[in-house]
């Protein structure tokens, strides 16, 4: 029987939805956050006690942040790898936008209703609503695409 080569596992990248999974619970998202904002101070960790979990759940998120390549044991101590950092600071979008919920619902309903705003009434509102620049970045990225493919829809 051939054994498994240890070094192919190393050689495949992880995908979204394998990212996704290892944050889809609330206990995985504290225990990742804990380990990218205390760094490479792991002086104070976060133990499975604090969040209810048993040990070995615990080690099974960690087991999982590894092998999705979020983090990485360095010196004994776990850190984000540029991939963690990355998505860590993806969740911190989406928890701006989350905090900004109601304000985007609106600007969606304004958007999606009867009246023919130009991109200037959109950029106003947007502005006089959303008072965070990643939030607001984003979102003037896709008015201008929306503002780009109805030129060219009008130009053909």
């Amino acid at each position: 029987m051939k054994k498994p080569n240890p070094s192919r596992q190393a050689r495949t990248s992880p995908s979204i939805a394998s990212v996704l999974k290892v944050m889809s619970d609330e206990k995985a998202l504290v225990i990742f956050n804990e380990i990218v904002i205390s760094g490479n101070e792991n002086d104070r960790f976060i133990s499975p006690k604090e969040i209810n979990l048993s040990s070995k759940k615990y080690h099974y998120r960690l087991s999982s942040f590894l092998k999705a390549g979020l983090i990485k044991r360095h010196k004994g101590k776990y850190i984000p790898t540029l991939l963690g950092r990355i998505v860590y600071d993806s969740l911190m979008i989406i928890e701006e936008a989350l905090s900004h919920y109601w304000k985007l619902k609106a600007i969606d309903q304004i958007e999606t209703s009867r009246f023919d705003l130009t991109m200037e009434d959109v950029t106003r509102l947007i502005n006089a609503l959303i008072d965070n620049h990643r939030i607001k970045d984003v979102l003037m990225k896709q008015a201008d695409v929306a503002c780009v493919e109805a030129k060219s829809e009008a130009i053909f």
